[in-house]
């Protein structure tokens, strides 16, 4: 999803909270909430605290967008993933697959996780069935 912005400015040039939250439909508030949290989204700040967002802030405010309400992470998720190289956009830069197990949906690696520790969950409840039938019977 690149964001589209109809106002004539070269593809490069800085942008106001207003027209990358008009272009990305998010709201300025959001916007600003996504910058105390996100600790690599710093905009440019200049006189009287107005926000201009470079093309790399752009592109890391459409990461956080897509993992938040797309892919469906916490905040915590998505900063963590976006620290770690997850995303498609680490630190406002693109970053390239490392392996092929890169392009595992998140979803995936979590469904994965979620059966370990299921599975370590049922033979530990196993074993206390167990020694509470012992229990019992002795």
């Amino acid at each position: 999803m690149a964001a589209r912005f109809e106002d004539g400015k070269d593809e490069g040039a800085l942008r106001t909270i207003g027209e990358v939250s008009a272009a990305l439909n998010i709201r300025p508030h959001v916007l600003r909430y996504w910058e105390e949290q996100f600790p690599m989204l710093q905009p440019l700040k200049r006189s009287g605290n107005r926000r201009y967002y470079r093309t790399a802030d752009v592109a890391l405010v459409e990461a956080i967008d897509r993992l938040v309400n797309v892919e469906g992470y916490t905040i915590k998720g998505a900063r963590q993933a976006i620290e770690d190289g997850r995303s498609d956009v680490a630190g406002g830069t693109e970053s390239a697959p490392q392996t092929d197990t890169a392009e595992v949906a998140p979803e995936q690696g979590r469904d994965a996780k979620n059966a370990t520790i299921a599975s370590d969950l049922l033979s530990e409840l196993t074993d206390i069935r167990d020694s509470l039938a012992k229990a019992l019977n002795a």
